[in-house]
This record gives C-alpha cells, structure tokens and sequence, in this order.
C-alpha cells in the first residue's frame, strides 16, 4: 500500500512488537486501520471530526449512569448464578471464551503494561500522543495527559504504553483475531445467541474497534434489542 521506504520505517516494527509476531503472520485487516493518502492532511483518520470530550471520558460515563445502580470490584464469574438472576437480559463485554468455560477452546489476547510519570516540566513531547515505530525501542507511543484536555500545569504526566503477552490474570486488550481463533470465537458467538446473551466490545464481539466503531456498535444493538 505505501511501498518499502515508509512500511519498513513506520509499519513493520511498530506492528511486530504491538502483536508480538512477524508481520507476513498477521490478518492484512490490521493495517487496512491505517489510511492512505496522498494530500497534506495530517490527521490520524479520514473522519471529519476527531478528538476526545471535553473533560474527558469520565463526565460521559458519570452522565450515561445516572440513576443507575452501579456495583464495583465484583467479579462477574465468582457468583454467576447470582449475577444471571437480577435481570432478564446479560449484556457482557468480557472475554468471550471465559463467559462459556473455555468449551471450544480458549482464544488468544494480546495485553499492554502501562509505565506513568509525573515529570518536572509544563510540556514533554508536545503532543497527546506520540508513536515510536522502531521495534528494538520496547514501548509502542507515550501519552502526554495535559494535551488531551489542556491545562496550565507546571508539571506533566505521561504514560509509557508497552505491548505484552497475555497471560493468565493479566487484562485482555486485542482479540488475535486470524484463521485460528476466528472460527473458535464464531462457535461461542453462535453459543451465546442461543443462549441470548447480548455481547459488546472488544473482547465480547472478539474484534479491533475503534472507539468510534464500537460506541456504533452499541447504539446497533440497543436498536436491535429494542424493536
């Protein structure tokens, strides 16, 4: 798509260390994320608006569950029966192979270890976020917190986002989603619709979203479920 100069400076290291493979090994999907274009238009993406709330994420979530009863550090698996009991309909955001007890195998996740630092300067790098596409540095971006959503302080904090192994305890971010895990994943969604059981996001449909494509994806199930 973008010829050998820019994939080997830009793509390939970048990519191998976030999914922890060899390039040739991963679904072309992945990059299709990435769009290609020939102006001077530097944005991330094509969409015409782009950012993040004023405030930040909080205030949304803060307003979407007013008059909500919410319930924190409860784990979902360690009372199940308890959990399916209180309504008539599950919605789950969890792991999908995990919701059924592994039956059909398990699928594979990619995690991230996140390393904060409150440095003794008002800017660091200037920008939200910054990409580090060569694969012997081992973090992938930094964020610079203040960029998001400005403000005035003398000091900054940024966060070191580094792409990790999932293994067992640690939190899921990226469904591996290829010819291995793709028919696995099918047979526990079918499972679930069976069993009508609403599954969301990431880890419950099992697919790379974007922030704006998953919230697209909610408001399509709440128009399913409440026609």
């Amino acid at each position: 798509m973008v010829g050998k100069d820019i994939y080997q400076k830009l793509v390939k290291g970048y990519t191998e260390k976030q999914w922890g493979r060899d390039c040739k090994d991963l679904p072309s999907f992945i990059i299709k994320r990435l769009p290609v274009r020939f102006t001077y238009d530097n944005n991330y993406f094509d969409d015409p608006y782009q950012g993040v709330p004023k405030g930040g994420y909080t205030q949304i979530v803060e307003k979407l569950l007013e008059g909500i009863d919410v319930e924190l550090n409860a784990d979902y698996f360690d009372d199940k029966e308890k959990w399916d009991g209180m309504a008539k309909q599950i919605v789950y955001t969890g792991m999908l192979d995990k919701l059924f007890d592994y039956c059909y195998g398990r699928l594979q996740y990619r995690s991230l270890r996140f390393e904060t630092k409150v440095l003794d300067t008002d800017n660091f790098q200037g920008n939200a976020v910054v990409n580090y596409t060569e694969r012997e540095v081992p973090y992938t971006r930094v964020a610079e917190h203040k960029h998001f959503d400005f403000g005035k302080q003398e000091k900054t904090v940024v966060t070191y986002e580094y792409p990790a192994t999932w293994t067992e305890g640690a939190e899921p971010f990226y469904s591996v989603k290829d010819d291995v895990n793709e028919p696995i994943a099918q047979k526990y969604k079918a499972l679930a619709k069976e069993k009508n059981i609403i599954l969301g996001g990431r880890l419950g449909d099992y697919r790379y979203y974007n922030m704006d494509a998953v919230i697209e994806r909610a408001l399509e199930v709440v128009d399913e479920y409440v026609k």
